[in-house]
């Protein structure tokens, strides 16, 4: 379906983004368009970067790549001179500790509406990245029980509700990720998945850092395969919102346990106090349901085989750093 097609990929060098945009090169002969921001020095309040992109995401790419904002009007015309048949919307102030609410809003929120616009005039399917933190303080992980407890998820919410719009007019499709990891989040520095995290800490040779009652908090972990996977069937799905995940809860102590079984270490681990308490996700996971029937997906990946997967790049990764 995608055969002699053109494809954009906003954030297309991100974590997704740029798993998205090698594999269509991969498994497809579509015109491949990656829009993204790239990375710079400029950080937000809490210290972390503003943008996540890297070129070393898309190495092995061989497609068109533009360097853009979605939420300057210049950079988005130069999309306009393209004829998109799909768009995959990875784009977005993706950090969940983020409090600027303007420029939340303003990239999260307004720039998809332009986006939409211009799937509309294009006749483009839409596929966007929604998020697990629509739910927020919620206990039902179901469209419809949403309760955001930071103004990502309230964007993400908005996105969700923007979307609604667009129904009659085009395919529009949200994914609702919960906790994805894998290859090629490295340069999502301190907002990277705990399974790297602790497996760098563990490969350092130190103790993991867990948050104090870390095996009573539970979440969804879903390996970036499922997630690719899931971007590809939600092309040809009806319009709607769709959570991606398991469907199965797991603690971040089960992550250690995991990567020390696999690594053969035998460590004591260290617990700190947890600061986010009251605007942080102690429970989640998805109801996939509606995504096993209108997208006809399910999950490859459970915890452990992901964890087993990753495992030879997050060994790369931490013997680049050891050079």
């Amino acid at each position: 379906m995608f055969d002699n097609k053109t494809i954009l990929i906003t954030g297309g060098a991100g974590f997704v983004g740029s798993n998205l945009a090698l594999y269509f090169q991969q498994h497809t002969n579509a015109k491949i368009v990656v829009f993204d921001k790239f990375r710079s020095e400029e950080r937000f309040s809490n210290g972390n970067l503003k943008s996540f992109g890297h070129y070393e995401n898309l190495i092995d790419f061989q497609g068109v790549v533009i360097s853009g904002d979605i939420t300057n009007q210049d950079d988005l015309d130069r999309l306009r001179e393209y004829k998109f048949d799909y768009i995959f919307h990875q784009a977005a102030i993706s950090d969940t500790t983020v409090l600027d609410q303007k420029i939340m809003i303003d990239t999260n929120v307004n720039a998809f509406a332009d986006l939409l616009d211009m799937a509309v005039k294009m006749d483009a399917t839409m596929v966007y990245a929604s998020s697990a933190a629509t739910y927020g303080g919620s206990d039902t992980f179901k469209i419809g029980y949403e309760s955001p407890n930071n103004v990502y998820g309230f964007s993400k919410l908005m996105m969700d509700n923007l979307a609604k719009e667009y129904y009659d007019k085009i395919r529009v499709v949200g994914l609702r990720y919960f906790n994805v990891y894998g290859p090629r989040e490295y340069h999502k520095d301190k907002t990277s998945s705990m399974v790297l995290q602790f497996g760098l800490q563990l490969l350092r040779g130190e103790a993991a850092k867990l948050f104090e009652g870390s095996d009573k908090i539970l979440r969804d972990f879903i390996y970036i395969e499922d997630v690719i996977e899931a971007n590809i069937k939600a092309a040809k799905a009806k319009s709607g919102v769709y959570n991606v995940g398991t469907g199965k809860a797991r603690s971040f102590q089960d992550i250690v346990d995991i990567l020390k079984d696999e690594l053969h270490i035998q460590r004591d681990d260290i617990y700190i106090p947890n600061p986010y308490i009251g605007r942080y996700q102690f429970f989640t996971q998805a109801d996939i349901s509606d995504t096993q029937k209108y997208l006809e997906f399910a999950p490859k990946f459970t915890l452990e085989k992901g964890i087993k997967a990753y495992l030879p790049y997050i060994k790369k990764i931490h013997q680049k750093e050891v050079k």
